[in-house]
């Protein structure tokens, strides 16, 4: 793996967006897994809740000694929301991580025409090399009006140069071609389509400038909010967890963090897990049996090992929240 000392300067930039579910995390994954091993890539990753899952996830199988380092804004569109500016995360990555790649994942709900405009701006022109936005679909949510109606997801497929239809291997003969229909609609003149599963993604995809940057002129623009503190930073008061909500763009959130003291019950805690009914779901637990990693969407709840997490973390982002879910976690955790 390389080192480095010299100045910052057009960092190879990707934008991987996608709606709630879609697989980004799944594909961020797997490019991790596929790059250069003498490279160092940073992941700036955006959630719509304020808890906070995906960092404690990358760094679970990841490490920077292998070249890959993580910085996470929580609580809504990371250019406006929780008081922690976009560019306060984006500077602390580069500046850690001096990276020969960076990838940004905003949160499915997020808006990714005023991420590519912030990433845009005069203070990025020289140290960011903006290249190709991927946008991931999931062609059987096209029948879906609040899919296709919601300005999000209209705005994902307006600024990419691949649209990438991904979880072939659930589609329908319908699915296909409906999305390359509906890709000939509405997606820009000079991008493609291209189809995979489980979010398999070579890391060539990632290379060539991109066409996007027209796209912002009308982007909007939010004002800034008072900053406030971050759930995902605060201590642990005496019960050993925080609680935390979020709403907005026609969903809500809700996210726990549980101290490294409360260990879960692996059994119960993953019936409940696959019992929960909601649009997206992740966590990462530290449990009797190990420490796991949770990722629910609407297809199926996966289960995979992690080498380390510091606490417990959950989130869960639907249309409506069940009220009893914190005392079925708390009845998960071992006596």
């Amino acid at each position: 793996m390389k080192t480095k000392s010299k100045n910052i300067n057009a960092v190879p930039t990707n934008i991987i967006t996608g709606f709630l579910g879609v697989g980004k995390t799944t594909a961020i994954l797997h490019l991790l897994n596929n790059k250069p091993s003498d490279q160092r890539w940073a992941v700036l990753v955006n959630e719509f809740g304020e808890i906070g899952v995906d960092g404690s996830l990358f760094e679970g199988q990841h490490a920077n000694e292998e070249g890959v380092f993580i910085r996470e804004v929580p609580g809504g569109c990371m250019c406006c929301a929780a008081g922690l500016p976009m560019q306060i995360a984006l500077n602390e990555l580069l500046t850690r991580a001096k990276p020969d790649r960076l990838l940004i994942e905003p949160t499915g709900l997020g808006h990714p025409e005023e991420v590519l405009q912030v990433l845009s701006a005069e203070h990025y022109r020289e140290v960011l090399s903006l290249q190709k936005i991927l946008t991931l679909v999931d062609a059987r949510k096209l029948s879906d009006p609040r899919y296709t109606t919601h300005e999000t997801f209209k705005q994902q497929i307006a600024i990419a140069d691949i649209v990438i239809g991904n979880k072939t291997d659930l589609y329908r003969d319908i699915d296909k071609p409906m999305l390359e229909e509906y890709f000939a609609l509405y997606a820009p003149p000079k991008s493609r389509v291209i189809f995979t599963q489980n979010g398999q993604i070579s890391p060539t995809e990632l290379e060539g400038a991109t066409a996007a940057v027209a796209a912002i002129a009308d982007a909007h623009h939010h004002h800034a909010t008072q900053q406030k503190p971050l759930i995902s930073e605060q201590p642990f008061p005496d019960s050993g967890y925080i609680k935390a909500h979020n709403q907005g763009e026609g969903f809500q959130s809700i996210g726990w963090r549980f101290s490294p003291r409360h260990v879960f019950e692996h059994k119960k805690l993953f019936d409940l897990l696959n019992g929960i009914n909601a649009e997206r779901m992740k966590a990462v637990f530290i449990t009797d049996k190990g420490v796991f990693a949770y990722n629910l969407t609407a297809d199926a709840l996966t289960e995979f090992v992690l080498d380390e997490c510091m606490e417990s973390r959950i989130e869960i982002i639907s249309e409506s929240l069940d009220d009893s879910l914190e005392d079925q976690l708390m009845g998960c955790i071992v006596s």
